[in-house]
């Protein structure tokens, strides 16, 4: 293989395809190859859940653009050479964005989505389930900065003020746009826009040659979603704890839709972490169902609920419960009907209440799957756990990959003309797929990284090393 000026020029046996004089010459031998990895869904800036936690974050605000980009070089570090975030701040993701582009930061190449359409934030109650009178001052101003008039107001308008409404968030230069056409979260999954309101945002986004995706998290309105045109659906596995349906299957088949499909959290470790939690919760609803009349009356929804609250366990009976098999029957149901699957992680540096480092110490098992660049590599090893080949789960993770940016032209294969995003292995990945995690070499744009010194600057975590520092 020859590289000239970040792009491949010539592939093939080193008989056939001669290095140029003065050429610098790597040698592969023994080593294996595949282009750079990709990642369709992550959230490098400042991310929260249910029930906000806005001022908890906002101790590391200032410390944001560094705690970005250190996200973004622990995936190169892991051999991922492109990220989506789609969902995040704009702002400054896009001065970290740039400063990577320009050269001034190692990093992978970045697509920015920022606010998710329609969404009201971060404290907001389409994303976190907040009433008004949840929402404080200075969370109301941390959704301002996230929204940047993409929010709520939206469900309220008619076709004509969306279409200028869509046109002005395009105005702030995101590459591709997300949004919700359901609620954040899958229970109650409120439907966030009318047929025609989707329509008028895929199409706008369509005008500037830009891919519009979707969350949804029913049956309904992931279908007004395909009906409306989405070229991308993010997690088409989970849909309210309910088995897609076959006509929603054929339908993205048949369009060609992108499924960005979040594999890392119901497989490996993320998987063997819940069946554990199931079977612990089971024993104690025992216990606590141990006299006769306990064992004749089942639980009732609030009783469930509850313990859920006291024990943070998912409880039989539970819409937790189901969550993880069903995402799973989904996932498989996808993949063997012949989607276009890819790659997406929901990796982040944050979590409950302060980056990962806060909450790695506490629940270590519980937040391994969503490390970035180890999310990833978790996530390809698990499309292998629900039945891909070795080879189908790289091609997921690599040409799918760009092809879910209408970039396949650019790069997610090894062929001339393509920007030189390049791992190499020192085992065979189709051998066994836990190899992809048998680093020798990460090569973006040419360029040959150093992944031992990323991050540049890891602020309060060793990262280096996998564990927090003290």
């Amino acid at each position: 293989m020859v590289v000239e000026g970040g792009r491949i020029v010539a592939v093939g046996p080193s008989a056939d395809v001669a290095a140029p004089a003065g050429a610098e010459v790597i040698d592969g031998s023994g080593k294996f190859v595949t282009p750079g990895f990709v990642d369709t869904n992550v959230h490098m800036s400042l991310a929260f859940g249910r029930g906000g936690r806005v001022e908890e974050h906002a101790a590391y605000w200032a410390q944001h653009e560094a705690l970005i980009l250190q996200g973004l070089q622990l995936h190169l570090k892991h051999g991922v050479t492109t990220v989506r975030d789609s969902y995040g701040v704009l702002r400054p993701m896009q001065r970290v964005k740039n400063k990577i582009d320009s050269g001034e930061e190692i990093g992978p190449r970045t697509y920015l989505a920022g606010n998710i359409v329609g969404w009201g934030g971060p404290a907001s109650e389409t994303f976190a389930g907040l009433a008004e009178s949840q929402i404080s001052f200075f969370a109301e101003q941390m959704n301002d900065e996230v929204t940047l008039g993409s929010g709520e107001e939206m469900m309220h308008m008619t076709p004509d003020e969306l279409r200028v409404a869509i046109n002005a968030y395009l105005d702030h230069g995101p590459d591709f746009i997300k949004y919700g056409a359901t609620h954040h979260f899958n229970y109650p999954a409120g439907i966030s826009f009318s047929p025609r309101a989707q329509r008028v945002i895929v199409e706008e986004t369509h005008k500037r040659g830009l891919v519009a995706e979707t969350h949804a998290t029913s049956l309904e309105g992931l279908r007004l979603s395909i009906l409306a045109g989405i070229d991308l659906i993010q997690h088409p596995d989970n849909v309210g704890n309910r088995t897609i349906t076959d006509e929603l299957v054929d339908m993205i088949v048949e369009r060609g839709i992108v499924c960005s499909m979040l594999i890392n959290q119901f497989t490996g470790p993320s998987w063997q972490f819940h069946v554990r939690n199931m079977e612990r919760a089971r024993e104690d609803l025992a216990e606590a169902q141990s006299g006769d009349r306990q064992r004749r009356i089942p639980p009732t929804t609030a009783e469930i609920r509850r313990r859920v609250q006291d024990t943070g366990l998912p409880q039989p009976g539970s819409v937790m419960e189901g969550r993880w098999t069903t995402k799973r029957t989904n996932a498989k149901k996808l993949i063997e009907a012949g989607c276009i699957v890819t790659v997406g992680t929901d990796n982040t540096l944050f979590g409950r209440g302060g980056v990962a480092a806060d909450f790695l110490r506490e629940e270590p098992e519980n937040m391994e799957h969503q490390l970035p660049g180890l999310g990833t590599v978790l996530a390809i090893e698990g499309l292998v756990e629900l039945g891909m080949t070795p080879l189908e789960a790289i091609t997921a993770a690599t040409k799918n990959g760009a092809i879910a940016s209408k970039a396949l032209d650019e790069y997610g294969t090894l062929e001339a003309g393509k920007a030189a995003d390049i791992v190499v292995l020192d085992a065979d990945p189709l051998a066994d797929i836990a190899n992809i995690r048998q680093l020798s070499m990460v090569i973006k744009g040419g360029q040959v990284i150093d992944i031992e010194a990323l991050p540049t600057d890891p602020i309060a975590l060793d990262w280096a090393a996998g564990t927090p520092k003290e």
